[in-house]
């Protein structure tokens, strides 16, 4: 398994395929479509990271950093990835290149019935936050 960065025309349908059959846990917005993830990129292209097998995506994470926080948006591993070591080495990458930006903490949400991505997150470092989190369209 290599991990790299993310290429937009390369790798950006098998990315929404991951995320579209990765289970309940992921729910795709309109953030997620392609026009959206292009102004990702010019933001922080580096914090986008695909895990591969041969020339197939089997995982992916999303991050982002504006500058005092960091965030991981999706991280997704192919079922028949899991338990490999293939969302470990996304998540270290990933926080590899936040601290290389200054980066100090980060966030991330699950939902509260993703027992199996809140047993991840704990077993590689994160733990959870008694917060309420609020959202508010406005685009």
């Amino acid at each position: 398994m290599r991990i790299r960065t993310f290429a937009m025309d390369r790798d950006y349908a098998a990315v929404v395929d991951l995320w579209r059959n990765a289970g309940e846990g992921i729910r795709l917005s309109p953030s997620d479509e392609a026009e959206e993830i292009r102004k990702k990129l010019e933001r922080d292209a580096d914090l986008f990271l695909v895990a591969e097998e041969g020339d197939k995506v089997v995982g992916a994470v999303l991050g982002g950093f504006d500058g005092r926080r960091g965030l991981v948006y999706h991280l997704a591993v192919d079922e028949n990835h899991r338990r490999s070591g293939c969302g470990r080495g996304l998540m270290e990458e990933l926080e590899r290149r936040l601290r290389g930006r200054g980066c100090l903490k980060a966030y991330l949400l699950v939902t509260r019935d993703n027992d199996e991505a809140i047993a991840f997150y704990e077993k590689v470092g994160w733990e959870i936050m008694d917060l309420h989190v609020m959202g508010k369209p406005i685009g």
